[in-house]
C-alpha cells in the first residue's frame, strides 16, 4: 500500500463505513490488534482484515505492527483523532436531543474533596440548574482516596480531588493548581513572622487533617518532623480550619479555603510564599463511562468552564 498522500475523494464520506473507524480506534486504544480482538472478543483475523479495509478507504498505511504492538503512523495519528471525534460526537447524540426537547431528568452523583474553592465548578453548577431544574445534583465530600475509589466502585459518576498517581479506569481532567500554607492562630507566638527554617516548628502542637492530607504535604512535614505532637485532628478541611483558627494547633489548609479567615487577621501564614506545596486538583470519571444525559451534560457544563478559564 503506497505511503504517498491520498489524492482528495469528494465520495469519501459517503462510502466510508463507520464501523471500520471504530475498529480503527479499538486497534489504537488497546495498543495492538490481539489486544482488540480480545477486548472485542471477536477473531483476530477479522479485526486485520477491518484495519485493512480502512486504510483501503483512506488510501494510505495507518498503523504499522510492531513486537510490542502497533505503532501509529502521520496519517493515522490525524485520521485517529477525526475517528475520535466523530465516535464522541455520536455517543453525545442522544444527550443533545434530550436536551434539545426539555426531557431530561435524573440525578447526578459528585464527590469531592473537602474545603474545595473553585469559582468554575460554583458557577457550572449555577448554569446548570437553571437549564435543568429537573436534575436533581447529589454531592458527597470525602478524603480524596476516597473520591478515586467511590467513582471505580460506580457509587459516583464525578470527582473532584487529588490523585498522586494516574489510574487507568479514570479519565483526569485538570481543574486547577492548589497550594497549601502552614498557618497558626492569632494566639500563636508565631503569629504576624515568617518561619525560614521548619525545623524551628517540630515541636508545636499540630492539627492533621488525617485521609485527607494530601502526600506531598505528609512528605513535607515528615521531612521537618512536623507533628510528631499531634493537639487535633479533623478528616474535614473546614474542621482542621476551626481547630487552627481556636489555637489548638498549627497546620496545613488549602490558601483559598483558609483566606477569609487570614482577611479577618484570625489565621496567620507561617511560610514564604515561594515554599508553599502546590498540586493539581482534577476533575474525574471512569475511563469508560456509560453515563446518563443527566451526568454527560454536566460534565460538559465543567469542562466548558474549566477550559474558558484556561483560555483567559
Amino acid at each position: 500500500m503506497s505511503d504517498e498522500p491520498p489524492m482528495t475523494d469528494k465520495k469519501f464520506a459517503s462510502r466510508v463505513d463507520w464501523n471500520l473507524m471504530r475498529t480503527f480506534v479499538d486497534i489504537v486504544r488497546a495498543g495492538g490488534i490481539g489486544a482488540a480482538a480480545r477486548q472485542l472478543n471477536r477473531q483476530q483475523p477479522s479485526i486485520s482484515a477491518a484495519l485493512k479495509r480502512f486504510e483501503e478507504h483512506v488510501g494510505t498505511t495507518l498503523l504499522y505492527r510492531t513486537a510490542t504492538g502497533v505503532e501509529v503512523t502521520a496519517a493515522g495519528k490525524a485520521i485517529l483523532a477525526l475517528c475520535e471525534d466523530m465516535l464522541e460526537s455520536a455517543r453525545l447524540m442522544p444527550h443533545q436531543i434530550a436536551q434539545a426537547t426539555k426531557r431530561v431528568e435524573g440525578i447526578v452523583r459528585i464527590q469531592i474533596v473537602s474545603g474545595l474553592v473553585s469559582p468554575e465548578l460554583d458557577e457550572a453548577i449555577a448554569s446548570f440548574h437553571r437549564r435543568h431544574p429537573a436534575i436533581h445534583i447529589e454531592i458527597r465530600v470525602s478524603p480524596w482516596r476516597q473520591v478515586l475509589d467511590a467513582l471505580e466502585r460506580g457509587e459516583v459518576e464525578i470527582g473532584v480531588g487529588y490523585d498522586s498517581s494516574v489510574r487507568g479506569s479514570l479519565m483526569y481532567e485538570p481543574m486547577l493548581v492548589e497550594r497549601q500554607q502552614l498557618y497558626c492562630s492569632r494566639s500563636s507566638p508565631h503569629f504576624g513572622h515568617r518561619v525560614s527554617r521548619l525545623l524551628e516548628l517540630k515541636d508545636e502542637g499540630f492539627v492533621l487533617t488525617g485521609e485527607d492530607e494530601i502526600e506531598l504535604i505528609t512528605h513535607l512535614r515528615r521531612r521537618y518532623r512536623l507533628g510528631t505532637n499531634v493537639s487535633g485532628l479533623a478528616e474535614d478541611i473546614n474542621e482542621a480550619r476551626r481547630l487552627i483558627v481556636q489555637g489548638v494547633g498549627i497546620g496545613f489548609l488549602p490558601i483559598l479555603a483558609a483566606e477569609n479567615e487570614v482577611a479577618k487577621g484570625r489565621l496567620w501564614p507561617l511560610l514564604h510564599a515561594d515554599f508553599e506545596p502546590s498540586y493539581d486538583i482534577f476533575l474525574l470519571a471512569r475511563s469508560e463511562p456509560a453515563r446518563d444525559t443527566a451526568t454527560q451534560l454536566f460534565w460538559d457544563e465543567v469542562i466548558r468552564r474549566i477550559r474558558a478559564q484556561q483560555r483567559a
